[in-house]
């Protein structure tokens, strides 16, 4: 019996190259009946056989098939630009996800796919099954690769490949050198904005974006899209993004990026991106200087959306934030002025499929993608592709992302200022007192309180994603952010009697804007970013906590982000899907600078009793990223809200952080200083 991985590894590999052609490094041949091929290589059946599968170590047979109507996904073609935030290719992918959701078994749904897979646009049917694979009871030891595997053409400088095709085919795979990825090749020094282009063209932050968007899908079946606090999770994970990119900027020299709410002005950031698809060696189109928004009427790409219908979206909107309340299908009225309030919001923003009222709301944010994708070419006259921010495996590259997303934060905003204040009940927890907080590099001696990042040249195989090249590695080394590893250090008093529970919790907040000017606790409350969160168990007196850095269940590990199953064939080695998505770990820290950039880490230990929602192992080795994705198939594992306790407005009266943890012996604040080398390390 074909064990699962084998059933469909080969199908996410070389996306483009047609089934029939060994995978697995000419390891792995699927056997197709005629049926199964296209009406391209149809009459060559029998010589396909024999030319492609007398080598194989392993051949995985399929059965004949009732042939789908695929009618559905002619929207996009085969080498077409697929983008999840195009309304067509969304319902398309949602049919193709439902049609792989409803094959009985592992073996038919491989067979399916493996019928479907050459029929149809390459990244659609990769995205579509990744997330039926992730929805699937009979499918979870599936291994998934990750998005630089399928496509690297998206984060790979274009530069690089006719290298690496030389290597190929000149070299022996044990004599092929790595290729470098040059680093800040997007634009020159001379472009403020390219001063941090290492965070947004990070390949693992557009890889975790990725990834969330697979677990947490805006349209499909319902099975698959509506999950527990799904809307509060669009929010709080983006939000948490912008704020460490204004964390980011301010270690650079800029200032926090400006929201791009009023969508008739000029955009003064360019972005040329230098990446090219490899389906049709077409390059993603550029953005010039000073462009505007004009209407989409791109009748090819079934997308059309206009500004005015934009200006009636958000003024809906502002609307049920400022009444309190949605107004649902049948014109009930919803309630947002709650806890739910949120999660509600998020969805109808989004706009996911379980909006509220998806018609009425419409589709603000997707579209707002839509437009600036296309703003080059909004009518196709030019018969140009879309940008980068038209696409969901490329968008977070582009400055325009985080000035959009921080306009869409701020219409979340609006809603928050009109919550209450946390009380002293919600905030405190009798009994328990932080003595003492400290961070510490984990090697002896090191000075408390000062951390270090650098910079870490690391290397992929990329030879599974080049179609029609030689089997085999073919390796490139690129340089990303990295910190030393350190560890939190907590001492915790419980003065009562008996055992106690709680919930830590785990921030660091910017001291000062890029002038090095102090920041009032109004602005640095909202760029407070999460570290970590775990439960601890509190005996009577003194309980000394520490914390590793590498165990927080905010990030993923290296090893997860860039994941490579070409490499891993051995069953059972790792679990992937939902452990898969997480905040890559070489981004839990923000650069600082040279001599040392000063940050507020903050602890709170809350009552657990507040919040709990229902027991979990944080150390099952999936659970390991929660704070963003969630529990598969389980409820968030924290009752409070997200970004507790620093997602509400606060008293005018409290002026810093150090007047608002005052009152709260279960609350603690320390001065963290961030110190940069500018050395870069080979990762061992």
């Amino acid at each position: 019996m074909t064990d699962n991985n084998t059933l469909f590894r080969g199908l996410m590999q070389k996306p483009y190259e047609p089934t029939f052609v060994p995978k697995a490094d000419g390891k792995l041949y699927y056997d197709l009946p005629d049926a199964y091929l296209t009406d391209q290589y149809r009459p060559y059946g029998a010589s396909i056989q024999n030319r492609f599968g007398t080598n194989a170590v392993r051949r995985v047979p399929f059965p004949n098939i009732t042939a789908p109507n695929l009618a559905f996904a002619d929207v996009v073609s085969r080498r077409g630009v697929f983008s999840v935030f195009n309304a067509a290719h969304r319902r398309a992918a949602g049919e193709l996800i439902q049609l792989f959701l409803d094959q009985p078994d592992p073996t038919r749904l491989s067979a399916m796919a493996a019928y479907v897979r050459d029929r149809v646009n390459a990244p659609m049917f990769q995205y579509a099954l990744s997330i039926a694979l992730l929805h699937r009871d009979d499918t979870r030891d599936v291994e998934i690769p990750s998005f630089l595997e399928l496509f690297p053409d998206r984060f790979v400088d274009p530069a690089v490949f006719p290298q690496l095709r030389e290597e190929s085919n000149l070299l022996d795979r044990g004599n092929r050198r790595a290729i470098d990825i040059p680093s800040n090749y997007t634009a020159s020094d001379r472009i403020d904005e390219q001063r941090v282009a290492y965070w947004r063209e990070d390949i693992g932050l557009s890889l975790h974006h990725w990834h969330w968007h697979l677990v947490y899908p805006s349209t499909g079946p319902d099975r698959v899209v509506r999950k527990d606090r799904r809307g509060e999770l669009f929010y709080h994970m983006h939000q948490q993004t912008i704020a460490r990119y204004n964390i980011e900027r301010f270690a650079n020299g800029l200032p926090r990026t400006r929201s791009y709410s009023q969508l008739r002005e000029s955009i003064p950031e360019a972005y040329f991106p230098k990446i090219v698809r490899s389906s049709d060696g077409r390059a993603f189109s550029c953005r010039y200087p000073n462009q505007v928004l004009k209407d989409v009427n791109r009748t090819e790409d079934q997308s059309t959306v206009r500004l005015a219908d934009m200006d009636v979206w958000i003024k809906r909107i502002f609307e049920a934030i400022d009444n309190g309340f949605a107004q649902g299908t049948n014109g009930e009225r919803i309630p947002l002025d709650n806890n739910k309030g949120i999660d509600i919001l998020g969805d109808l923003v989004e706009a996911s499929t379980i909006s509220v009222n998806f018609n009425y709301y419409g589709d603000y944010h997707q579209n707002g993608h839509v437009m600036l994708g296309y703003i080059h070419d909004p009518d196709n006259s030019y018969l140009e592709g879309v940008g980068v921010m038209g696409d969901l495996t490329t968008t977070m590259r582009d400055p325009m992302f985080y000035r959009w997303h921080q306009h869409i934060d701020e219409i979340f905003v609006r809603h928050k200022q009109r919550l209450p204040a946390y009380t002293s009940s919600e905030l405190s927890y009798n009994d328990v007192t932080l003595d003492s907080f400290e961070v510490q590099l984990n090697k002896a001696n090191a000075p408390k309180n000062v951390l270090l990042t650098f910079w870490q040249r690391s290397q992929f195989d990329l030879g599974t994603g080049l179609d029609f090249v030689p089997e085999g590695n073919l390796f490139v080394t690129f340089t990303h952010i990295q910190h030393a590893p350190f560890s939190y250090r907590i001492q915790a008093n419980n003065n009562g009697g008996s055992m106690r529970r709680g919930t830590v919790r785990l921030f660091l907040g910017p001291k000062v804007n890029e002038r090095g000017q102090s920041l009032p606790f109004r602005d640095q409350r909202r760029h407070m970013v999460e570290l970590d969160k775990f439960t601890v168990d509190l005996r009577p007196g003194q309980n000394s906590i520490v914390r590793r850095s590498d165990q927080s269940n905010l990030t993923i590990p290296y090893e997860r982000t860039f994941r490579n199953i070409a490499a891993s064939s051995t069953p059972g080695t790792e679990v992937f899907q939902f452990c898969n998505c997480g905040w890559p770990s070489h981004m839990l820290l923000p650069k600082g600078s040279a001599s040392g950039l000063e940050y507020d880490f903050f602890v709170m230990i809350s009552n657990y009793d507040q919040d709990r929602v229902e027991e979990f192992n944080e150390n099952d080795n999936c659970n390991d990223a929660h704070m963003f994705c969630g529990l598969r198939d389980r409820r968030y594992p924290d009752a409070r809200s997200m970004g507790y306790p620093f997602d509400r407005f606060t008293p005018s009266s409290v002026g810093s952080l150090q007047e608002f943890t005052r009152p709260y012996r279960n609350m603690a604040v320390t001065p963290v200083s961030i110190r940069f080398t500018n050395t870069i390390i080979a990762r061992t």
